[in-house]
């Protein structure tokens, strides 16, 4: 059984930053030693992305001269910043209207009443409030009152990959169900104070947005045109624990990526995906399109490497961080999205890394 896509939608907040102005705003913000600061814009222009979105952003720029006063600039050289109730605050008051925004749009795609979803999945790793973002899409949007909820939480850059797991399964154990998934991220409410290169790269690479989509049951009575998720799956990366974490602190969310994470997914992933591959009669030059979740330019490269895959196969994942940066779990829908309005050939797999070190995977035909 597959799980077809009847509609997609993306959001962003309002306001973008080039990634130019964002490395003189932290480097403001954060530092106070000019060897310092110097290596941070270093780090800011390796990191892939261009530009992204904020929720915190004010104004529309270009510049840096007040297009936020969320973030203070330190008062000595170990003050951490706004604390966690204060971003949690952030997140409570943003995380909702956004994903709205990109519910709306996914069920006017796939000319779905509100009223007939029985479904709704939930996913985000940035923030945490109850009730949440999903009731308050229950309200907006208008949603049955007796709609199943289940929230897909800290799960990380695969979050909606595990998502749409949820949404398979439940369409797969009742033909009547239809399912609308939403993520969101605000991961530029983690923004970390001082000098920790691992948290100056995950301050250049994460942005904010949402990304929603509707499924049902695929049926042969429906269109051929749309994209199904036939198949999942998921590897825990051998010796990898302390790879990838996202942990909550007292100043925010604090991400660790170290920089073996590459390596590991460069030697790791060509004997599983094989593997994953041949349950269903496919070898990995029959994939025509791949949605790579774009964690960073370096695990963009291992992945195209590790698999030996075109320039242009890659290009499009590595085009949204460039111009949209890593929003964690939605981004793999924004990419899914851009494939699809470009009629992009099938089959295709979309992949997501995340915290364990895991490989979460889709199998869209």
């Amino acid at each position: 059984m597959s799980f077809e896509i009847l509609g997609i939608g993306t959001a962003n907040p309002a306001y973008l930053i080039e990634q130019s102005d964002a490395a003189d705003i932290a480097k403001e913000l954060c530092l106070d030693d000019d060897k310092q600061k110097r290596q941070m814009v270093a780090l800011y222009r390796r990191s892939g992305v261009k530009s992204r979105h904020s929720v915190l952003l004010e104004s529309p720029g270009p510049g840096t001269e007040d297009r936020q006063s969320f973030y203070y600039r330190i008062n000595t050289s170990n003050d951490p910043g706004p604390d966690t109730v204060a971003r949690m605050a952030q997140y409570e008051s943003h995380a909702p209207q956004l994903v709205i925004q990109a519910a709306r749009k996914a069920l006017n795609q796939a000319n779905v009443n509100p009223a007939e979803i029985t479904h709704l999945v939930t996913v985000s790793c940035s923030g945490f409030v109850a009730p949440g973002f999903d009731i308050e899409l229950m309200i907006e949007l208008g949603l049955s009152s007796e709609t199943a909820r289940t929230h897909v939480g800290f799960m990380g850059c695969h979050g909606a990959l595990n998502g749409l797991r949820v949404a398979k399964g439940f369409t797969d154990a009742n033909p009547e169900a239809c399912v609308l998934v939403c993520a969101v991220e605000l991961c530029s409410l983690h923004h970390q104070y001082g000098w920790n290169p691992q948290q100056i790269v995950a301050n250049s690479l994460f942005a904010d947005g949402a990304a929603a989509l509707v499924g049902r049951r695929r049926t042969e009575a429906r269109s051929t045109e749309t994209w199904s998720i036939s198949a999942n799956g998921s590897n825990l990366i051998p010796n990898s624990r302390e790879m990838m974490s996202w942990r909550i602190g007292n100043n925010g969310f604090e991400m660790g990526l170290s920089p073996e994470v590459p390596g590991l997914i460069k030697d790791s992933l060509p004997a599983w995906i094989e593997q994953w591959l041949s349950r269903f009669q496919l070898q990995v030059d029959q994939i025509k399109s791949w949605i790579i979740h774009p964690g960073g330019p370096r695990i963009l490269q291992a992945t195209g490497e590790a698999l030996n895959l075109p320039a242009e196969q890659v290009a499009p994942s590595q085009k949204v961080l460039e111009e949209l940066g890593n929003m964690s779990s939605p981004t793999v829908l924004f990419i899914m999205e851009r494939l699809q309005q470009a009629k992009a050939e099938l089959p295709c797999v979309m992949l997501g890394f995340g915290p364990g070190l895991v490989v979460e995977a889709a199998l869209i035909q």
